[in-house]
């Protein structure tokens, strides 16, 4: 695989590239939504609002008991102030003593536990590590209390939430013996499609990001099994928008996954696509190359042509460059 700098992959983007998408600037303070106070971020007049994580199990502390007062509370505080609000619901943590589902399914055996461990791959012969839970979206009872959640969360605030988006698509379990007993890919691959259809029909006014970046039993370009194309394929039919939880131009992964998938999804599809930590001053492997916040801006805009970027407070980088930055570009 040739790599590319970003200014490389701009041009060579110029075919398929129909034009040029000014992106919706937003801060993403994942769980320190205290953060939207900061004056550096309200005075701001080129970052449009905020995404804030909000995990299941403190929007549903009991079976059916719905509280949304978190997201009411920021919303209208930023309403206030001229910002909107973009959700990310997290049934997913990526530490293993946390666990974002709520407990009453964790206790029930009806549901498996609501959760399944993830493992890390182990490496040079080291055992797998446990890296956080993830809900278990193929139960077909847990998903179906996640739809109940998405859909009260629409009647409160579809159209006055800018968007909601889905936590990445990418799972892993370390080694086929540490699947869950009722796992498999293609049934990983139906619910995830599933849970992007519950959240459309509850928001239909507010934009729908379902993260897409990997998917559990293939690996592009040499084992693509088309689950991974899927989703993407599904979310142009059913006007659903699509992203990922990483721009990372300089990596080769994310070059055979899901950044030509986002490219070149199909005219009117929404797109949004998170800077998080670790990819400010990401370094080409090859080259040595020190990828900067005007390249990652670049890229996002000319070659992918998101509708979203989603900025991650990484210091230093956040108040050195990516504040200075937005003001300078001048974009809407």
């Amino acid at each position: 695989m040739r790599f590319f700098s970003a200014s490389a992959l701009l041009l060579l983007a110029g075919a398929s590239a129909t034009s040029a998408q000014t992106p919706r600037h937003y801060i993403f303070f994942e769980f320190d939504r205290h953060r939207i106070s900061e004056p550096s971020f309200l005075e701001h007049p080129n970052i449009e609002g905020a995404q804030l994580k909000y995990s299941w199990r403190e929007l549903e502390p009991a079976r059916g008991e719905y509280d949304f007062s978190s997201i009411t509370e920021d919303l209208e505080f930023l309403e206030s102030h001229g910002k909107r609000l973009f959700v990310q619901l997290q049934e997913v943590s990526f530490v293993p003593t946390i666990v974002n589902v709520p407990q009453y399914l964790v206790d029930d055996p009806v549901y498996g536990g609501g959760a399944a461990l993830m493992y890390g791959s182990g490496a040079d012969g080291e055992e797998p590590t446990p890296e956080g839970w993830v809900a278990r979206r193929w139960d077909p009872g847990v998903r179906e209390r996640f739809g109940r959640l998405l859909a009260e969360m629409g009647r409160m605030f579809d159209g006055r939430i800018e968007g909601i988006n889905l936590p990445e698509s990418s799972i892993g379990f370390g080694a086929p013996d540490l699947y869950p007993g009722d796992f498999s890919a293609p049934k990983y691959r139906d619910s995830v499609i599933e849970i992007m259809n519950l959240a459309r029909a509850a928001f239909t006014r507010s934009a729908v990001i379902q993260y897409a970046n990997f998917m559990p039993g293939e690996s592009l370009p040499d084992d693509d099994r088309g689950y991974l194309r899927s989703l993407y394929a599904h979310a142009d039919s059913a006007g659903i928008g699509i992203g990922g939880p990483d721009l990372l131009p300089y990596r080769w992964y994310q070059q055979q996954h899901s950044l030509p998938l986002i490219r070149d999804r199909a005219p009117g599809t929404v797109a949004g696509v998170a800077v998080q930590f670790g990819n400010y001053g990401d370094v080409h492997r090859r080259t040595g190359q020190v990828i900067t916040v005007p390249e990652l801006h670049e890229y996002a805009r000319d070659d992918l042509r998101v509708d979203y970027l989603f900025w991650s407070t990484e210091e230093p980088y956040y108040s050195r460059e990516v504040l200075s930055y937005l003001r300078e570009i001048g974009d809407p």
